[in-house]
């Protein structure tokens, strides 16, 4: 008799819809809903259902918990919790080049459409969700080719109809001089500034912090980041995306998340900012005075 062959490691989004999908089952042979699984496993039932739709990627902590509450026949265990440790080998190496910009937007526009709270701070640059088609242009010009680059703003910009969403939460912080690094022309800066203020008085589930100049701060985050409820975050390079699932890494970033926000003005007194800020475009020539 032969021996069995060992179980294979997950690879690629094949992977990760066969993790989903057996994990769905599983539970549905438990006779478990949704929301007694969580309770049983200690998770929120929007992490179950992120989970089985394949839109978060859990740990193999996490798989295993599941498996026992779920109570998984061991030779099946086995081969979720290999499926799930070569799904995560391959998260922690991947790299998304910019060549597949559009691809990596439309991949961000499903995290934002599972998290219901969505917290992000950027240093250097207005926020994709934020930013007006003229300001999409200038940034993705010289990072991609021309095509690629028509085809990454419209993806950025049907991600912005998440915002129209009344039950999410949209915590957005930006540094003052993100909105100072001038981005084309004054009057694209006048434009994209004024498109901010408007989001922020049309939304009210979105709050717009804006960190001034003249602000003594005492952290200093190395890049900018968003945070997905407390299921996964995201960051990038000029060459590379990633995402991170680890719990204690959403920790730190969750941390260092709520430092920059004490530091930043909102409400009332970032529009003041915003506003200076425009009228400092203004007088460089910008539309609109």
């Amino acid at each position: 008799m032969s021996t069995p062959l060992p179980p294979t490691p997950g690879r690629g989004p094949g992977g990760r819809q066969r993790l989903a999908q057996a994990l769905r089952e599983a539970r549905h042979r438990a006779d478990l809903s949704g929301m007694e699984a969580g309770r049983r496993a200690g998770m929120g039932q929007s992490k179950i259902s992120k989970i089985e739709r394949g839109t978060l990627l859990p740990s193999v902590s996490d798989v295993e918990l599941l498996c026992r509450v779920y109570e998984v026949h061991e030779e099946t265990r086995v081969e979720l919790l290999v499926l799930i440790s070569g799904l995560r080998e391959e998260a922690k190496a991947r790299i998304v080049l910019a060549r597949g910009a559009s691809t990596m937007q439309r991949r961000i526009g499903q995290l934002e459409d599972s998290a219901t709270l969505f917290r992000s701070f950027q240093p250097t640059m207005v926020i994709g969700l934020l930013q007006t088609s003229a300001y999409m242009q200038v940034v993705f010009s010289r990072r991609v080719e021309p095509v690629e680059a028509a085809k990454t703003v419209v993806a950025r910009e049907s991600r912005q109809r998440v915002l129209g969403n009344p039950d999410k939460q949209f915590v957005m912080v930006m540094t003052e001089g993100a909105l100072r690094w001038q981005a084309g022309s004054a009057e694209i800066m006048v434009e994209q500034i004024e498109a901010i203020i408007e989001a922020s008085t049309s939304f009210p589930n979105l709050h717009i912090g804006i960190i001034p100049w003249t602000t003594p701060v005492r952290v200093f985050p190395m890049h900018g980041f968003h945070i997905y409820d407390e299921d996964a975050v995201g960051f990038g390079s000029a060459m590379a995306a990633a995402t991170v699932t680890g719990a204690s890494d959403i920790a730190t970033f969750v941390d260092l998340f709520k430092a920059i926000e004490a530091v930043a003005a909102f409400g009332d007194e970032a529009l003041e900012h915003l506003g200076r800020i425009a009228d400092d475009y203004r007088s460089l020539g910008g539309a609109r005075p």
